[in-house]
């Protein structure tokens, strides 16, 4: 049995694609997922299952949200393993200024890094840090000059319904809740 976390992308957001996370937890129990664990509303899902395709769990994740609840959500998954790993290797200025947005942008696949790092460019030095390692990309920039970064356009890039992100905070609590 391993631990995996599922990460949805764009659910609970103004009102549009509403998931209640009750009503998803018990979906995951009907699919034979075990230790189901919710955090936030915003589609972290933390779940044990002896299941190592992470391609079979995306499938599953996706198919359950289509049968449950009529919508069809992009879905990442990243075992307790790999989230570790990746946090182990985050840049020294990730997380740590309060007065910079701190994001963790979780790559879906059939999409690469490379690809997200290419279609949205160079960081402009002067407004924000980016770093990447593995399917995870780490982005900070300050909040007063926020709207200057590049990267905070990603919304607005053709990449973005092939990205979900977290703040800092969240994606090391979600590590904390696998323990």
């Amino acid at each position: 049995m391993e631990k995996y976390i599922a990460l949805l992308r764009g659910i609970n957001i103004g009102g549009r694609n509403k998931i209640s996370m009750p009503l998803l937890k018990v979906a995951f129990e009907e699919i034979g997922f075990l230790e189901v664990v919710t955090y936030i509303n915003s589609g972290n899902i933390i779940f044990s299952s002896a299941i190592k395709d992470k391609n079979e769990l995306i499938q599953k994740c996706e198919s359950i949200i289509l049968d449950k609840f009529m919508l069809n959500i992009p879905v990442t998954i990243i075992s307790e393993e790999e989230l570790s790993d990746t946090l182990k290797h985050t840049p020294i200025w990730w997380g740590i200024d309060k007065e910079s947005i701190n994001y963790a942008i979780f790559v879906i696949p059939p999409l690469s890094t490379e690809e997200v790092l290419a279609e949205v460019g160079e960081a402009n030095p002067e407004y924000e840090k980016v770093s990447h390692y593995g399917d995870v990309i780490f982005w900070s920039a300050p909040l007063k000059t926020f709207s200057k970064a590049r990267w905070s356009k990603i919304a607005s890039s053709s990449v973005n319904k092939n990205v979900t992100i977290r703040n800092a905070n969240t994606v090391k609590k979600l590590l904390l809740l696998t323990r």
